[in-house]
């Protein structure tokens, strides 16, 4: 009875991971997210303010394929909770106020002096 919880544990693990669609997929679209901007900086096709809109909107979209396709964050095992998708949402808050509040520091530094 051992070897079939056993094995159907194994199973679960199995499934666990991405599959070959998806880790082709997340590779395209990897590639294709890293030459939009680098052809529109080095073809200065955009003015200056664009062209940091494109990178950075770029750079979350190159951010979330690494976690849906590579990392495999929408994935839970068995009864357990989302507990990695819980644990990115509280980093990615405490990363947002960490330079939200640098960014505000350094504005507002010199003011009344």
């Amino acid at each position: 009875m051992a070897n079939h919880s056993d094995h159907s544990h194994g199973h679960d693990e199995a499934h666990a991971h991405g599959s070959l669609k998806s880790y082709i997929v997340g590779f395209i679209l990897s590639i294709v997210l890293t030459i939009i901007p680098l052809v529109v900086v080095l073809n200065h096709m955009l003015s200056q303010l664009p062209t940091v809109l494109i990178i950075m909107v770029t750079a979350v979209l190159q951010f979330v394929v690494q976690l849906f396709f590579f990392m495999h964050v929408r994935e839970r095992q068995g009864n357990q909770p989302r507990w990695n998708v819980m644990a990115l949402i509280f980093g990615l808050a405490i990363v947002l106020v960490v330079v939200s509040g640098s960014v505000w520091i350094m504005t507002y530094n010199g003011v009344g002096y």
